[in-house]
């Protein structure tokens, strides 16, 4: 097939899903990976042609996601010929996911028009909330400081709290910590997590983070272990002195399956509530695992794991880096801004950098921005998760572990 398709062509389903996928592959597989890349400016060319030939919104939006997904994380793009044209015009479609996607594909390529339109939608209340969420991703991942100052008002708007405590770890505020902190005790659990995930990415968060624990204004118990591993890294003696020392559970590692085994009896297990077990494991290891199709896919899938094995288990879980795959150790990254990311890689090309991490299953960056890069030998998953639970909450978890079937959750 041509890489350029007449209009007749394109009136066939079949053809149009070729079209579709050849459009995609093309930008996809534009990054110079090698001399013999196709030029970008000569792919992105090619399909604001196909987009101006085509007027059937299925396939423009086909090909503008597309575009999107080529370009994800990247800023200020030199627009393709044509663009500007065509995106007035695709600016005015009838069709909404071509309007939004068009626009969005405008801020990449750094029109300011586009730009002042999306921050509209973001400011619109009366907006959709999920078309809301879209603007502001796409605003921050340019990093709009108009938008991050938006951040504040938008905490107020409970559907999107969440994104707004995530957004300030996008593009640094120096409010960020006095706003958030400030908000703290009335905040429910799932945003105190959040709060401290996001002040643990840029070292002055963290330090205001660290001066909140002395004052006790954020408990000890509500810093999370892969987040005092982070702030360790980052504030070192300063986070010591505070918190204490982080150490590795591998020193204690058979005293402690010792002493959960001790604990964990044949009885004590068959009296275990399974259904709490599950609602635990929603709480505690859902964000990273899935099991029986629930959960996150940022570690290993458990259900076809041994779990019916005990020792298993509890190696598994109180020493999590005993024997980490290639593929899930973590990998850290500081931006030539100063932020922090931990995770695994996703995908990897050579303009970016894909990381799944525990808060959000997909963060791109570009190399550009990557100032230090270190592989880990540590397992993403945090240690000591099972010091903070109550022995019956650790024997319900470890049943539901090593059910054959899903369970209901308890309420």
């Amino acid at each position: 097939m041509n890489r350029m398709t007449s209009c007749s062509q394109l009136r066939d389903p079949c053809c149009r899903w070729l079209t579709c996928l050849s459009g995609i592959l093309l930008v996809l597989t534009s990054y110079p990976l090698d001399s013999q890349a196709i030029d970008e400016t000569e792919s992105l060319g090619l399909l604001v042609e196909t987009l101006e030939a085509n007027d059937d919104a299925g396939i423009r939006t086909a090909l503008l996601k597309g575009m999107l997904r080529g370009l994800e994380g990247r800023r200020n793009v030199a627009a393709p010929k044509g663009w500007s044209e065509l995106s007035a015009r695709l600016a005015k479609s009838d069709n909404t996911n071509v309007r939004d996607l068009s626009t969005q594909l405008s801020q990449i390529f750094g029109d300011r028009e586009a730009v002042q339109r999306v921050l509209a939608i973001l400011k619109n209340s009366a907006a959709e909330a999920g078309v809301r969420r879209t603007a502001l991703r796409s605003l921050l991942t340019q990093q709009n400081h108009e938008a991050s100052a938006f951040l504040e008002s938008l905490l107020d708007e409970p559907a999107l709290t969440l994104d707004a405590v995530r957004g300030y770890a996008m593009v640094e505020n120096a409010t960020a910590p006095a706003v958030l902190l400030s908000r703290y005790e009335k905040m429910n659990p799932d945003l105190k997590r959040a709060v401290v995930e996001t002040l643990a990415t840029r070292k002055s968060y963290a330090q205001k983070l660290l001066t909140a624990v002395q004052q006790k204004r954020v408990t000890r118990d509500e810093i999370p272990a892969h987040v005092a591993r982070s702030l360790n890294s980052l504030l070192g003696q300063q986070f010591v002195k505070v918190f204490g020392k982080v150490r590795p559970v591998a020193q204690d590692r058979e005293k402690l399956i010792a002493k959960y085994k001790k604990l964990l009896t044949p009885s004590r297990i068959a009296d275990a509530d399974v259904s709490r077990g599950r609602a635990l494991f929603k709480k505690t290891c859902a964000s990273c695992h899935l099991l029986y199709g629930d959960g996150a896919k940022i570690g290993p899938d458990l259900t076809g794991s041994n779990r019916a094995n005990l020792d298993y288990i509890l190696l598994n879980s109180v020493d999590p880096s005993f024997d980490v795959p290639a593929s899930y150790k973590m990998v850290s990254i500081i931006t030539v801004e100063g932020r922090v990311l931990n995770g695994v890689i996703a995908e990897e090309d050579a303009i970016r950098v894909v990381l799944k991490t525990v808060e959000q299953p997909r963060v791109v960056i570009l190399k550009e921005d990557i100032d230090i890069r270190k592989i880990s030998p540590r397992s993403m998953m945090p240690e000591g998760q099972f010091d903070k639970m109550k022995q019956q909450e650790l024997a319900d978890l470890i049943k539901y572990l090593r059910t054959t079937e899903q369970v209901e959750m308890a309420q």
